[in-house]
């Protein structure tokens, strides 16, 4: 029974570490897609300068070098920060600003409608 039980327990922590990872990885996907617009303009002009300047070399290949490693490069950045995040114990229903996983509205905000003074006061 008590081996049972320990291995239940390992394998639900397991599952607890593999599930804030990719929660992770989706949040700071998302991140880098809406709050790194900027960044990603900056990246696409770079990129798009070394491969016009790697069209010397490799003609046939440039673009495709160039974009697979700015993506590869990305990807890896988002996987290495959500490794480093879980690693550290830092999980995202913990986070404060991060409400919006869990579902939660913000507190600090709340709704008023324009039909409310007519209808909030009715009962069914």
């Amino acid at each position: 029974m008590t081996l049972a039980n320990s291995q239940s327990l390992e394998n639900s922590h397991i599952l607890f570490t593999l599930k804030s990872f990719l929660i992770w990885v989706f949040t700071l996907t998302v991140c880098m897609i809406v709050i790194g617009f900027p960044v990603f303009v900056l990246v696409v002009s770079v990129s798009a300068v070394a491969a016009f300047a790697l069209n010397e070399i490799m003609p046939f290949s440039s673009i495709l070098f160039v974009s697979t490693f700015v993506i590869g490069v990305h990807a890896f950045g988002i996987m290495f920060a959500a490794a480093w995040l879980t690693a550290k114990g830092i999980h995202p229903q913990e986070v404060e600003f991060l409400r919006w996983l869990n579902g939660k509205e913000n507190p600090l905000h709340t709704s008023v409608y324009a039909s409310c003074p007519l209808t909030c006061e009715l009962s069914e």
